[in-house]
């Protein structure tokens, strides 16, 4: 069965070249159509419009930046939405809120679509070797066979229940994730302004109780300044934001992560963006 696979971004393109190393067919959907073309090397069809990846497939995958994109392409609040998604399952990999994600599940429900959040913990080197931790929520007859989907891409996928339940728990996993990047970049600043070696702090920090794949990966970056995103500081900013809006919502004290969001906010304010969350070093 061909699968549909849209948008081909820092995670998305990884994560489409595992599915056909997989022996999974595709047909892709770029809004840059050089990205297309290096999967159309690797063995994918390559559409010639959006439409044509839902013509062509019945399940289709959602790798998008945000909400507006997401939108752009099923052309909610049209016609063409219920012909894009009626007898479809579409499967969200990106982050949204829980509540779009939610409402967006009740409007492919109501046309005859079948919707399934399936968003992974993990950045692009993960990514690319394989190694994300997915989460899925949405019909319980559906999650097996994007599970399925799934294994290519991730060591393990947990079922989380109903649609919003996926991107809560993504969220969740995200708060810790950023709170622990935040604070080793400040760590490596106060070290820096300490005139502590910083080779040397990198060396009792990866030996000791502390050091995860995360803290040595990043630590590495903030070191070396190689800051090539991995998980760029434009998109961790929006996702700090929806996990804040979440603490909120839940009326939860989460002092820690407002002043993660704000940072990250400000680091791409001041044109770091595109740059690896490492970068947020440089904000302080």
């Amino acid at each position: 069965m061909k699968v549909g696979f849209i948008g081909l971004g820092v995670m998305g393109e990884p994560m489409a070249r595992n599915l056909l190393r997989s022996g999974q067919a595709l047909i892709v959907w770029n809004r840059s159509p050089g990205k297309s073309e290096v999967l159309h090397q690797l063995g994918a069809a390559v559409a010639a419009s959006i439409d044509a990846v839902f013509d062509q497939t019945r399940v289709v995958m959602l790798s998008l930046l945000n909400e507006q994109a997401i939108d752009s392409v099923l052309d909610r609040g049209s016609t063409n939405f219920e012909a894009r998604t009626r007898g479809k399952t579409l499967v969200n990999l990106g982050t949204t809120s829980p509540g779009y994600s939610q409402q967006l599940a009740k409007q492919i429900q109501y046309v005859g679509g079948t919707y399934v959040e399936a968003p992974v913990s993990g950045s692009r080197g993960p990514a690319e070797s394989g190694q994300l931790i997915g989460m899925l929520a949405g019909p319980a007859e559906t999650m097996a066979a994007v599970a399925a989907l799934l294994a290519p891409l991730c060591t393990e996928v947990f079922q989380c229940g109903e649609v919003p339940n996926a991107l809560r728990m993504k969220l969740a996993v995200n708060h810790y994730l950023i709170a622990t990047v935040t604070a080793l970049a400040e760590t490596v600043h106060a070290a820096r302004a300490a005139n502590i070696d910083l080779r040397t702090l990198q060396r009792v920090l990866d030996a000791g109780p502390m050091a995860s794949t995360v803290s040595r990966s990043k630590l590495a970056k903030m070191i070396e300044q190689d800051l090539a995103p991995q998980a760029a500081i434009r998109d961790v900013q929006n996702i700090a934001r929806l996990v804040a809006q979440q603490c909120a919502d839940a009326g939860a004290s989460a002092p820690i992560i407002d002043l993660c969001a704000a940072l990250f906010r400000n680091a791409d304010q001041h044109g770091l963006g595109e740059l690896d969350m490492a970068a947020v070093e440089r904000m302080l």
